[in-house]
């Protein structure tokens, strides 16, 4: 019972920790503006850099991504790398379905992968690595946390599967899935040609 307290609590905290709403503090701050009103109308470092600038969305990247390694440190210390997962899987959630922000949030990459390098730093570096390259290649932010998640979640796995590592699995698995989820209309426009790369103003067909 005791543990299972431990981890509905850290489940909690790791969601309002990731209900921050960095980006739409950052908007406000920095340009007066709501970055949900512009873009893609999500509040991550991807849309501050398209309708705030290069500073603003640095800001907003490492405050997405100290929100959940922030999560899986309070998760840790309340119910060891069990209550890490579920927190930071929480913040992803929070992240992307923000309460103190009208439930609309971003897409979760950047948190995840602040959780993840609490939990698991190699499957981190593994995300880092591939995300960048993507990133390098193909100028497009949407394939870099598409990307580097989906190598974090198969680094996940494989070490997950020789290590039992139950916890970094709880992690990775679940949270890859809301930030593919939550990628569903970058996917769409990846595969009709018109995802705009950085710099780039917005495509249609």
């Amino acid at each position: 019972m005791k543990r299972a307290l431990g981890l509905a609590a850290s489940a909690a905290l790791g969601y309002a920790i990731g209900s921050l709403p960095s980006g739409v503090l950052v908007g406000r701050l920095s340009r007066g503006i709501d970055v949900r009103d512009y873009g893609s109308h999500a509040m991550g470092m991807a849309n501050v850099l398209r309708t705030a600038g290069r500073g603003p969305a640095a800001v907003t990247l490492a405050l997405d991504i100290g929100k959940g390694a922030a999560a899986a440190r309070v998760g840790e210390a309340i119910c060891g790398r069990a209550g890490g997962a579920v927190a930071g899987v929480g913040a992803v959630v929070g992240h992307s379905w923000p309460v103190f922000a009208g439930f609309r949030g971003g897409k979760g990459s950047a948190t995840l992968f602040g959780s993840v390098g609490v939990l698991t730093p190699p499957v981190a570096g593994v995300s880092l690595v591939a995300g960048v390259t993507a990133l390098a290649i193909t100028r497009r932010t949407s394939l870099l946390s598409l990307s580097g998640s989906a190598a974090g979640g198969l680094a996940a796995l494989v070490l997950g599967l020789r290590r039992r590592d139950a916890p970094g699995l709880a992690l990775a698995l679940p949270g890859v899935a809301v930030v593919i989820f939550r990628h569903r209309e970058n996917i769409d426009r990846l595969i009709r040609g018109v995802e705009p790369a950085v710099g780039e103003p917005e495509k249609t067909l």
